[in-house]
């Protein structure tokens, strides 16, 4: 059958590709110095250009242009580059109660997604937003899931992933940075850094996510903008660039002035709850104009001073520095009344960076497992490799697993970050733990809108897809076509600090409850131990970053499941996995080493010890070194 004039034209840019992205190091970055790059000379055309690795290396992702031709290509999964360059991507971070999900939805109703917004504090008809769905999120009016939604803005595709705030799920935070190309941090204004903004700064910083700053409620009284910048710089050692500069606060503030335009911003209130906000737009050299229509001549003042300041003292807007994190734009403005939202989208489409390459391992599965045979290179049988978004191979990892996004079909979706090649409806791809003879044919992909979701038929890097879950893929877990085995680095789980056993009430609700646990856990929700040896019939143990997951999993299984559970809590503060085996721990049990210490097994069967504090369990590593004590795990390989 002859292919669509589509693919050829996607084959056929394969043969002029141009990769760029920027040189940050982290879990799925790499220096530039190890960026796969096509290279061609002056007296060379593309057609007879290499492939090549810097420094040179035999372990190449991509086959010289020699190997490549137009049938191949036309059979391959490469993504047209147009649809790779108009993908973003951002994660938003920030404090509880810093208006999080308040500016999710109001980027959705300026990017055209919603017709009105809600408000996680409003009440009666315009309370209920896309991104919080499940009941308790609507209940109490915090954010205890990441989200994803995708829509189209002007040219672009843009993926907004809503994290949690509290500190009891940043584990579902962590795994949503994991998908991330950007990164968002919201501030409120009145307070500036704080503990859980601390934290997940640092995540973003070790993931080398390009920082965007965004100083919310500026409608409430405020921190001087540059104490906030001060701040910044003081703590994070991030360079800050105000793009957006706030004029007034509180009831006084009317809007801001947009440094890159020279131009002001005045807002009115929107005349209806949870539509766009009225805009007067005044360029800053009709000073009279602006004078009267600011109609305050101190604030009028005061933005003549502080835009002189900003000119003298800032240094300029460099976007190499913002890529490698050590400059963030900054943005002030109101979500709750829409001031400065849609600035900001504009500007973030403007300066966010497309999909970045990932660093991965690669190993061939012709090689069975044996020692690759390449000259002088018999050492290389897996390497780590940068897979580019422009690979010609469909590649993507599992970053969250969800039960119940429709309870009428009790379905399980595993959210996959495609990074290279492109989705295809009906495609097989492999599975990282699994073996490699395996293959899972994805006959049906949703795109996601918080619980609602469409089906598609395509979809490329940058992208995040819902495959329905046939129960063995994990957190953490590689999909991929061709005939290298790819896996991208893993997502470990959080060493969790509160336990306790759960148990089901009433046993007339036996398959319930168990079917509803399982799927919880699946999720990643909470984690499972059990006794040493208990195949499932004695009580389980649940394993909770913190108090709120635990009344997640039940407020869930009575929502969700119609079944009742109880808790009882144990009195340990800590995990650690023995990655030194069983044997390990059967001899350090033996010689009296672990006394006061809860020996138990995870879903996988391995051992876990469980410690009342910090100071035995850093005793306990530090002496019996043997034990191999991990206060993080990841899944083993089900071949």
């Amino acid at each position: 059958m002859m292919p669509s004039p589509s693919r050829i034209r996607a084959a056929l840019s394969i043969l002029n590709l141009a990769i760029i992205t920027h040189p940050n190091v982290c879990a799925f970055h790499c220096p530039t110095s190890h960026i796969i790059r096509p290279t061609t000379s002056p007296s060379t055309s593309p057609s007879t250009s290499s492939w090549r690795r810097r420094p040179a290396s035999p372990t190449r992702l991509h086959s010289t242009a020699e190997e490549i031709d137009v049938a191949s290509l036309i059979e391959n999964h490469a993504a047209p580059l147009q649809e790779i360059n108009r993908r973003r991507n951002l994660a938003i971070i920030s404090h509880p109660d810093s208006g999080k999900t308040t500016m999710t939805e109001k980027l959705l109703l300026y990017g055209g997604a919603l017709q009105q917004a809600g408000a996680v504090r409003m009440k009666g008809g315009q309370r209920g937003t896309a991104s919080d769905f499940m009941e308790m999120e609507k209940e109490r009016g915090i954010s205890i899931s990441a989200t994803v939604m995708s829509f189209d803005y002007n040219t672009l595709h843009i993926n907004i992933l809503d994290t949690p705030g509290h500190a009891d799920f940043s584990e579902d935070t962590y795994r949503a940075l994991a998908a991330a190309d950007n990164a968002v941090m919201l501030l409120d204004a009145a307070k500036g850094l704080e503990p859980q903004t601390r934290k997940l700064f640092e995540v973003c910083r070790m993931r080398g996510l390009p920082m965007f700053t965004f100083c919310n409620k500026m409608d409430r009284p405020a921190l001087s903008p540059y104490d906030i910048m001060d701040q910044i710089e003081t703590e994070f050692g991030l360079e800050t660039y105000p793009i957006l500069w706030p004029i007034g606060d509180g009831e006084r503030f009317k809007g801001v002035l947009d440094r890159m335009e020279n131009v002001v911003h005045l807002f009115d209130k929107a005349a209806i709850r949870g539509g766009k906000a009225d805009v007067k737009q005044i360029p800053m050299s009709d000073a009279d104009a602006l004078k009267a229509a600011i109609n305050d001549d101190e604030l009028f003042e005061k933005l003549l001073e502080d835009q002189e300041i900003l000119e003298e003292l800032i240094a300029p807007l460099v976007m190499e520095r913002v890529m490698a994190g050590d400059q963030s734009p900054l943005f002030f403005g109101s979500a709750m009344t829409n001031f400065g939202v849609q600035l900001f989208l504009d500007r973030f489409c403007e300066m966010g960076t497309k999909p970045s390459p990932r660093f991965a391992s690669r190993k061939d599965e012709a090689t069975k497992g044996k020692k690759a045979t390449r000259e002088n290179n018999k050492d290389e049988e897996e390497e780590n490799e940068l897979v580019p978004p422009e690979f010609e191979e469909f590649t993507g990892f599992v970053f969250k697993t969800q039960a119940n996004l429709d309870p009428k079909h009790r379905d399980r979706l595993a959210y996959i970050r495609i990074v290279s090649g492109s989705y295809q409806k009906g495609m097989k791809v492999g599975h990282s733990r699994s073996k490699p003879s395996k293959r899972y044919n994805l006959g049906q992909a949703l795109t996601l809108f918080g619980n609602d979701r469409e089906s598609i038929d395509v979809a490329y890097p940058g992208d995040v897809i819902g495959i329905n879950n046939p129960g063995n893929w994990a957190i953490g877990d590689t999909l991929y076509t061709g005939n290298a085995k790819i896996a991208f680095p893993g997502i470990p789980s959080f060493s969790p600090e509160k336990f306790a056993y759960i148990r089901n009430p009433n046993p007339s609700s036996y398959k319930s409850f168990q079917k509803g646990i399982d799927q919880l856990l699946a999720e990643g929700a909470v984690q499972a131990l059990r006794q040493r040896n208990d195949d499932g019939g004695g009580p389980l143990i649940l394993a909770a970053v913190g108090q709120l997951q635990f009344e997640v999993v039940q407020a869930r299984l009575k929502n969700e499941y119609g079944v009742d559970s109880d808790l009882e809590p144990i009195g340990y503060t800590l995990a650690r996995w023995a990655d030194g085996g069983w044997d390990a721990v059967d001899k350090a049990d033996k010689d009296g080493k672990l006394f006061g210490i809860m020996i138990v097994q995870d879903i996988y069967k391995r051992p876990v010890l469980l410690f009342r504090n910090d100071w035995k369990a850093a005793s306990v590593a530090e002496e019996e070194k043997y034990l191999e004590l991990s206060p993080w795990s990841k899944p083993p390989s089900i071949d």
